[in-house]
């Protein structure tokens, strides 16, 4: 509730596929009423088998969602829970090129679709991926690679030229408390964040900072996204079923 009253946000995703699916589905439930009116997305990143998705997505059903992502793996998974749900199902997984497009196209299986300017290969495609979506009436929205101001700048060019964009896009920006763009990190206002108009993509390099966080992360090493610090051993897979233990309070230095 401090982040929506903070950055003004109106649509919120719990990203999940962490906890035992009955354990989440009540958080889930509960995070929801929490925010009132404001719209919710679940997305487990495909950590359910097609028969847990099917059953988590018949438990949500009733709250104010805009879409249920990516809840198993695979376009016939996909195909199989939305056959089994009122609900839209997105992906930023399983339909991330013209060749997938097509075969969701000729054979539904997700109806909408999260354009992302790394994953398609830049702001060209993913206009001319839009407009296909458009001719065929399927959803489009905007996902977040957890970017930077330079990427992030590409998907607010973006999202400006998509009349098809209906749905608020991803941003885990708000999360980063340092930026390697002169200036800093934009800033959001009524929960968005203006498009950059200066020449090119409207932000330029802070090549000091860049230095800084390259050099930390010679020190530090990558961050392994997949991997659980408090669960050695661990390793995602799908569909899971090795879930972590709600009641376990230890608090992990990330």
């Amino acid at each position: 509730m401090a982040l929506k009253k903070k950055c003004g946000f109106t649509s919120h995703k719990l990203k999940s596929g962490v906890f035992p699916p009955d354990y989440e589905l009540e958080v889930f439930r509960a995070w929801a009423k929490a925010l009132g009116p404001d719209s919710v997305r679940y997305d487990p990143n495909a950590a359910f088998s097609v028969e847990e998705a099917i059953r988590f997505a018949r438990g949500i059903e009733d709250l104010n969602n805009d879409y249920y992502e990516d809840p198993t793996w695979g376009l016939n998974g996909m195909r199989r829970v939305r056959e089994n749900t009122t609900m839209p199902l997105a992906t930023n997984t399983v339909v991330v090129n013209f060749e997938q497009l097509a075969a969701n196209i000729l054979n539904p299986a997700v109806d909408v679709i999260l354009l992302d300017t790394t994953f398609w290969g830049g702001i060209r495609p993913c206009v001319k991926a839009a407009g296909v979506c458009e001719t065929f009436q399927l959803g489009i929205a905007v996902h977040s690679s957890g970017e930077l101001g330079v990427q992030l700048a590409t998907m607010l060019h973006l999202g400006a030229v998509l009349p098809n964009l209906v749905f608020h896009a991803d941003a885990h920006y708000h999360q980063l408390t340092d930026d390697i763009i002169i200036g800093g990190p934009m800033r959001y206002e009524n929960g968005a964040i203006k498009v950059p108009t200066a020449p090119g993509l409207g932000v330029e390099l802070d090549r000091n900072k860049l230095g800084q966080y390259a050099d930390l992360h010679k020190t530090l090493g990558g961050y392994s996204y997949d991997r659980d610090p408090s669960r050695p051993g661990w390793f995602s897979v799908v569909p899971n079923t090795r879930w972590a233990d709600p009641s376990d309070d230890r608090v992990v230095d990330y």
